[in-house]
């Protein structure tokens, strides 16, 4: 039986041109959330245009495979860090590495920037989630509430970068 190839991981080509792939992609890899967190994920309300546009914002990693995009992260550079975001494997790949190399992508990338630290948010529901970035070395530093919850309903976690 054939190994499973190995993506090759790097950052977003200028002339990246396939959103509607992209995008599908995120909302099968955060599908899992619906119903499960409170409010619902801001995935849902990408769309091709405006993924375009927080790709000029930001700086995209994307994992490919056999030609297929099976990951991707976002990463904002801020003053002092860089916020992480939209970090999507495809959902049959999911166990295989792939998140952590795209994680790696942006902590290698935030070093050359001279950056500190990664942070990221994630949803007060998503334990596994929680598990998995402290895993990778992240620490919870805030509980939040999104507008209108008088509740928290995402942690806030780091990682400092040495």
């Amino acid at each position: 039986m054939d190994q499973p190839a190995t993506p090759v991981v790097s950052e977003l080509p200028p002339d990246f041109a396939r959103w509607d792939e992209l995008l599908a992609l995120i909302l099968r890899a955060f599908a899992y959330m619906d119903g499960v967190i409170d409010p619902p994920s801001s995935a849902r309300l990408l769309t091709p245009e405006n993924l375009m546009s927080k790709a000029g914002q930001e700086t995209a990693f994307l994992a490919v495979e056999n030609g297929q995009v099976v990951g991707c992260i976002f990463a904002l550079e801020r003053a002092k860090d860089f916020y992480v975001g939209k970090l999507a494997v495809e959902p049959g790949l999911q166990g295989r590495g792939i998140g952590g190399r795209l994680m790696q992508a942006v902590e290698d990338f935030a070093r050359r920037r001279g950056k500190h630290a990664i942070e990221l948010q994630t949803r007060i529901e998503l334990a596994a989630n929680h598990a998995a970035f402290a895993r990778l070395g992240f620490r919870e530093t805030a509980r939040t509430a999104h507008e209108g919850y008088d509740r928290p309903t995402s942690i806030t976690m780091r990682k400092a970068l040495t």
